[in-house]
């Protein structure tokens, strides 16, 4: 098997050294792994599942040390210094992630999160990161499906919404006036496709849409009111934050909700709040 930089790869120790062992790294070359990362009690023909990269040397090392990020992902990294070449991010590695000014959205700042990919530099072969996003994700056409639960990353934020990596393949928009929680950039958050755009552009949601999440969000408000004692002051004319802090969803669901339990005659409408009919 080939090794390939920047991912994790399961390879066979060809021989062992007084520094560590070499492993059989395909056309890359035999890949010298450090004796402080070998495991104890390997020996020649054994796999080993190793993350494969260039140190500051140029050359190409195995470690069992587990990276926060691997190449053609997506993940937010501390700044831990900045140097007249760029910055180095903590990347869970001994050796830091070096992300070059060019590959800087906006200037680093020592001890702040930044959401960066990964990717091998042409000439050295050290990887390297970047928080131009767009400029290395996936570059086909999204191929998700409208309801299809998907995992977001939120990288910046516009006046439209948040924008958030996909999958770590592509980008899509949370609109601001559809969001009902807050958001920070690096974090990651489950979410779904509402949309994908004849551009390609995908338009996000937190909330699932169709009869699935209105059953859940149905369940959810029953088991709150059982909680509750069968009785909860709202009604349609508490504002849409008040609902989101009280039930933790939109207004929109809430009302739909609200509406299930209603023609399933579980719950009745009172002036001054919703209560649990007995069964």
């Amino acid at each position: 098997m080939d090794a390939i930089a920047g991912k994790f790869n399961r390879l066979t120790v060809n021989r062992k050294v007084d520094f560590g062992v070499f492993l059989d790294g395909g056309e890359a070359g035999e890949i010298l792994m450090p004796a402080k990362y070998v495991p104890e009690g390997t020996e020649p023909g054994a796999e080993v599942d190793v993350f494969v990269y260039y140190d500051t040397m140029d050359r190409i090392i195995a470690t069992t040390e587990k990276p926060l990020l691997v190449t053609g992902e997506c993940a937010a990294l501390i700044c831990k210094s900045i140097t007249k070449y760029g910055a180095f991010l903590d990347w869970g590695l001994t050796k830091d992630l070096f992300v070059p000014f060019r590959e800087q959205k906006t200037e680093m700042k020592e001890g702040r999160p930044y959401v960066v990919t990964a990717y091998p530099d042409k000439l050295t072969k050290r990887i390297v990161g970047s928080t131009k996003i767009e400029k290395y994700l996936n570059k086909s056409e999204p191929t998700f499906e409208p309801g299809q639960e998907v995992s977001l990353l939120i990288f910046s934020e516009t006046p439209l919404g948040y924008k958030a990596v996909i999958n770590h393949t592509h980008t899509g928009i949370l609109y601001h006036n559809e969001v009902f929680q807050p958001l920070a950039i690096g974090q990651t958050v489950k979410g779904y496709i509402k949309l994908v755009r004849p551009d390609g552009k995908t338009d996000l949601s937190l909330q699932q849409t169709g009869g699935v999440h209105q059953d859940e969000m149905a369940e959810k408000l029953l088991k709150m009111l059982e909680k509750a004692g069968g009785f909860i002051p709202a009604t349609d004319k508490t504002g849409p934050d008040d609902i989101y802090d009280q039930f933790g969803m939109s207004k929109k669901a809430w009302k739909k909700a609200v509406g299930s339990l209603y023609k399933a005659r579980l719950i009745s409408l009172e002036e001054d709040g919703i209560r649990l009919r007995k069964r």
